[in-house]
């Protein structure tokens, strides 16, 4: 995490002894903010920085036609007036009257953007220092100032772990940037942008986990890394093969017995809230490689299917975040991890197994794996630590991605609390979530001639039949299933995430714990 950016908080005092310092210590980058209007606009401490040089920041915006429109920026390298100031960098976010109807008088609020296109104009290896005074003052500067640190800290995040020859412009620029965020109420931003930190860093968690090769990052190796979290004070417990068999995941066992590297499933404890205080459960489907098993996926893309462990990956980063702030909250994550291959002992279409809830399936498509894998540790989690909720993650249906692409993820749930309160998380973070219809005539389409269900409904409304399939095992207890196929991995770039794997649903799920299930 921290290779690539750190951020400090400092006082604007602090930020002005900066500037004044020897040129010879300085020629670092100054990061302003600016408004669009009649005139550019800037914070009072930023207008006191500019008064010997706003002469020359105005006569370069009009010839570069820099008006301060949002996602814009005006750069001046050895700017008059700033000797200190190597390279004067304005980020411009539009007016907070720009638009027009509805949305005319929206103000700015997005700081997290603005973090991630300041890291991506400063580049890497830079020392700067940013004076966060928005002309238009947030409701709560000290939380926008964090939300500014933590699109910085996501956007400069890379995987180039086995790139053996790095480009000339990288070799030239490595090391970590060195942020410097000035800001009046110093304390408090201090605690908004260590949280930050905390959330960045289980982000990058679930992308790493996410960009990993299969052959580096197979059942046993995502156990044994989930298991660092003991670290933070959450409880690891790693069930085994034998394990696994004497408890009866019959159904998950059944996915990854064809592999030669054998299942897991990770169980994560992170006890915040009161001593004896239902818990609330997440649970991530972890198939480390997919290859369809018997009915064998196309080759073409095959090796994206080392993201298909995604669920997984996100319920690792939440649990990191989690503890990383010290939530005060009694959470339970559950990693089912397998390998979906192809072999002599791999499970074929047509067997039946009987899952850890007693239901007999039938296996119609062996590619239909992760609804398997779910089954056995909803059921787990479920009649194990009774819990007042339980939301799973899953890259689980290519018809997720036919219906809704990759701007949002599909929620489906049995309960309108909990499926309002994540559509309301999902607009507050970005990580949006749209919410598909359920019901006992989808529900009918998994009935089997020859058990009690079969594992694909066919192709009409495959991702909804895959959640009715899911809610088989879940009874009454409150649940929400995510369908995150389509914005796991391979979505599309944007301020804060330049990477394959995004990392989605660690900030979701980290803002419905903080803003509904924290005592």
């Amino acid at each position: 995490m921290s290779a690539y950016v750190k951020i400090e908080t400092v006082s604007f005092g602090e930020a002005e002894r900066r500037l004044a310092a020897s040129p010879e210590a300085g020629g670092r980058p100054l990061v302003l903010i600016a408004f669009a209007g009649a005139k550019l606009r800037f914070g009072s401490e930023s207008e006191t920085i500019l008064k010997e040089a706003l002469p020359q920041v105005t006569r370069a915006a009009a010839a570069a036609k820099f008006t301060g429109k949002r996602g814009t920026s005006l750069d001046l390298y050895a700017p008059q007036g700033l000797p200190s100031v190597g390279r004067l960098l304005v980020i411009g976010v539009g007016s907070a009257a720009e638009g027009e109807g509805p949305d005319k008088a929206e103000i700015f609020d997005d700081f997290l953007g603005l973090g991630g296109q300041t890291a991506a104009k400063l580049g890497q290896g830079q020392t700067a220092l940013v004076v966060f005074d928005p002309p238009e003052a947030p409701a709560d500067p000290a939380a926008a100032a964090g939300q500014f640190a933590l699109g910085a800290e996501l956007r400069a995040y890379k995987f180039d772990l086995y790139r053996t020859k790095k480009k000339k412009d990288d070799s030239e620029r490595e090391g970590a940037s060195d942020i410097a965020l000035a800001i009046a109420d110093l304390d408090a931003a201090r605690g908004a942008v260590g949280q930050s930190l905390g959330l960045a860093e289980g982000v990058v968690i679930a992308r790493d986990l996410v960009n990993e090769p299969a052959n580096v990052l197979y059942p046993e190796e995502f156990a044994r890394r989930a298991a660092k979290l003991a670290a933070l004070g959450v409880e690891v417990e790693i069930l085994d093969v034998p394990a696994l068999e004497s408890l009866g995941f019959r159904a998950l066992l059944g996915v990854g017995q064809g592999s030669v590297h054998p299942s897991r499933v990770v169980i994560l404890r992170w006890n915040g809230g009161a001593p004896g205080a239902q818990p609330i459960a997440f649970v991530g489907k972890g198939v480390c490689f997919d290859t369809g098993g018997i009915s064998i996926k196309p080759a073409a893309s095959m090796e994206d299917m080392k993201g298909d462990m995604a669920g997984a990956a996100a319920v690792t980063g939440l649990l990191h975040a989690l503890a990383m702030r010290k939530a005060k909250a009694n959470v339970i994550g559950v990693l089912g991890l397998v390998e979906n291959m192809p072999s002599g002992e791999a499970q074929r279409p047509g067997d039946i197994v009987t899952s850890l809830s007693g239901q007999t399936i039938e296996i119609i498509n062996t590619d239909a794996e992760g609804r398997l894998v779910l089954a056995d540790a909803l059921w787990h989690v479920k009649e194990t630590y009774k819990p007042a909720f339980i939301i799973d993650l899953a890259t689980l249906t290519g018809a997720i991605l036919v219906a809704l692409g990759q701007e949002h993820a599909g929620l489906f749930s049995n309960n309108d609390e909990l499926a309002g309160r994540l559509l309301e998380a999902g607009k507050a973070t970005g990580e949006k979530l749209w919410r598909l219809p359920m019901g006992p005539a989808y529900d009918k389409l998994v009935d089997s001639k020859f058990a009690d269900m079969k594992n694909t409904g066919g192709r009409h409304a495959g991702s909804i039949t895959a959640a009715q399939f899911l809610e088989r095992f879940v009874d009454k207890t409150p649940w929400a299933h995510l369908d995150i196929a389509g914005t796991g991995m391979g979505s599309p770039a944007s301020d804060i995430n330049q990477s394959w794997a995004s990392g989605w649903g660690v900030r979701l799920l980290d803002r419905l714990v903080k803003d509904y299930y924290e005592g």
